[in-house]
């Protein structure tokens, strides 16, 4: 479960460490004091789309961390030892500079933001504000009916041979209806292959070549002026030593007291006179190592020439042809072997088409078999939930066609009043009906789900009253088993949870600041006061908070 959460310079928020514990956490505010930045931040460690506004105002970068407990995480231990990364724990890291730039970490290790978003899966499941919304669409039916069955990795599983099937009929039915445009492409590859296999350059090749060329080919003027910056570190005849000798040697004589003056431009003297000696040496090993190798030359400019032609010949950039000469040898070999070829591509397309077709025959019954038990379940939530005479039913059908995720398709249907018959949901359900109707197929998931963090964002928005209450208690009993952190406004909900964490927006001087933090007993009475009835908080308004609080807390505890 989520233990911690780091945010620095994010949104509005400045500084913010946040300790967080099992069971059922409320998050409220006032609207606009910053509740969707604390699952904004959580969000991005779980490796969501980041940009420049994230950033908050005048700083260089948002710095955002997110650690978790994952000793009973068995799946998210596995994902981590695959790459072998720490399993003891796990730490998520995102930071985002003000260019809009982002970069992750999991466990001090560099990630993309691929790896965050893949283990995150393993993590937290978050239920947003719309999920209402993602309720109308029929791909999410499918979806949560193959959560509840327990379908998850058999689905994927699935998808991937379904994959690998359509990919081997496409080429083999290019490759079945090409017939002489094949041939003539083998035929072109062939003499390719063969005139890059007779060049033969290497990967480092090009750049040798290149450097060795310029060596050979200023060899003799390089040698030309080594040798004359020797000889005016050294001659006979005016050279820097002869000169620095000569000075020495006007200086030497002069009385005490000169001389004494004068000892350190001797010192000088004497050191310029080593180092020029030094320069001469080391002129002359560079001298005799420099090779006038004529024929040499002349093999190395023929030999650039000729991958420069080549090069020019297939459009590539020099420095390109050994990629280039790999890719078409791949491609050779794929298409080498004739009707052999065809015939094992033939039989590998069958075994796919087999097994794709035994997998989703298993997955089919699976859902077939769940969708009983999870349309049950659910109108067992909606009794829970005022909608007692609404019926709930998940529909199966066979699809005409194959697709990566099976034969079937599923749809939700509901009727809301006896009587009537059950109907898709887009077609029925109220904003209000749907709200809870929504609440109710997400409580029933997020009991099968295998994930112990789940956020729930305002999932009890177009709910009041008593069934408000019947809401946090469901929330609340969900947080036995595991940790939900729900964001919401009301103050029945608010008040079953285990624990309550309270953001307000603050304002000091021309910058504005949002301040999260856990509360007391007391911040918890005042806060579900400020709930019930506004700014202004009677006697009458905190008595009744009081005794709301009081009531929800003995009630979980029975």
């Amino acid at each position: 479960m989520l233990t911690q959460l780091a945010i620095r310079d994010y949104a509005i928020v400045d500084t913010l460490d946040l300790e967080l514990a099992g069971g059922m956490t409320a998050i409220t505010g006032e609207t606009g004091a910053g509740k969707s930045i604390l699952l904004g931040a959580l969000g991005l460690c779980l490796g969501e789309r980041a940009d420049a506004g994230s950033v908050r105002h005048g700083c260089e970068r948002a710095d955002l961390s997110a650690r978790f407990d994952i000793a009973a995480l068995p799946a998210a231990r596995r994902w981590l030892a695959e790459r072998e990364l720490p399993d003891d724990d796990c730490l998520l890291r995102r930071v985002v500079t003000a260019n809009g730039r982002s970069k992750a970490w999991i466990n001090g290790q560099p990630a993309t933001v691929a790896d965050l978003k893949a283990l995150g899966e393993h993590l937290v499941e978050i239920h947003g504000q719309h999920a209402h919304q993602l309720l109308l669409r029929e791909e999410t039916h499918l979806r949560l009916l193959d959560d509840f069955a327990g379908n998850r990795s058999a689905v994927s599983e699935l998808g991937e041979t379904f994959r690998r099937w359509q990919t081997t009929r496409r080429r083999l039915k290019q490759l079945t209806e090409s017939g002489d445009e094949v041939q003539a492409r083998r035929q072109l590859l062939r003499y390719q292959v063969e005139e890059l296999d007779a060049l033969a350059l290497g990967d480092d090749e090009l750049a040798t070549l290149e450097h060795e060329q310029e060596q050979l080919a200023h060899a003799e003027e390089t040698l030309r002026e080594a040798q004359f910056a020797a000889e005016c570190c050294d001659n006979d005849d005016g050279g820097a030593l002869t000169l620095l000798n000569q000075a020495t040697h006007h200086l030497d004589p002069l009385p005490g007291s000169d001389r004494g003056a004068l000892a350190e431009v001797l010192a000088m003297l004497g050191e310029a006179r080593i180092q020029i000696e030094e320069a001469v040496r080391e002129l002359q090993r560079f001298a005799d190592a420099t090779e006038l190798d004529p024929e040499r030359l002349a093999w190395v400019e023929s030999r650039l020439g000729e991958v420069h032609r080549i090069a020019r010949k297939h459009h590539v950039m020099p420095e390109e042809l050994p990629a280039l000469h790999r890719r078409l040898q791949a491609e050779l070999e794929s298409l080498e072997g004739g009707e052999h070829d065809l015939e094992a591509l033939r039989a590998e397309v069958e075994a796919l088409r087999d097994s794709w077709r035994e997998r989703a025959r298993t997955v089919g019954e699976a859902r077939r078999q769940a969708a009983g038990r999870f349309g049950k379940a659910v109108q067992e939530q909606l009794a829970f939930l005022a909608m007692g005479k609404a019926r709930f039913e998940v529909e199966v059908e066979g699809r005409h066609s194959p697709q990566a995720d099976g034969m079937e398709e599923v749809r939700f249907l509901i009727s809301a009043n006896p009587g009537q018959p059950p109907r898709p949901l887009a077609k029925v359900a109220s904003g209000g009906e749907l709200s809870r109707i929504s609440l109710a197929i997400q409580v029933v998931a997020a009991r099968h789900s295998t994930i112990p963090s789940l956020v729930f964002d305002e999932v009890d928005v177009g709910i009041s009253g008593a069934t408000a209450e019947i809401v946090g208690q469901l929330l609340r009993r969900l947080g036995d088993n595991g940790q939900v952190m729900t964001v919401t406004h009301l103050p029945q909900v608010a008040a079953q949870a285990h624990h309550h964490l309270h953001i307000e927006k603050q304002a000091k001087r021309d910058i504005t600041l949002t301040r999260m933090a856990l509360l007391d007993e007391a911040g918890r009475v005042s806060e579900l006061a400020r709930m019930l009835g506004g700014v202004n908080l009677s006697d009458r308004t905190l008595a009744h908070a009081r005794e709301m609080l009081d009531a929800s807390q003995q009630g979980a505890a029975h």
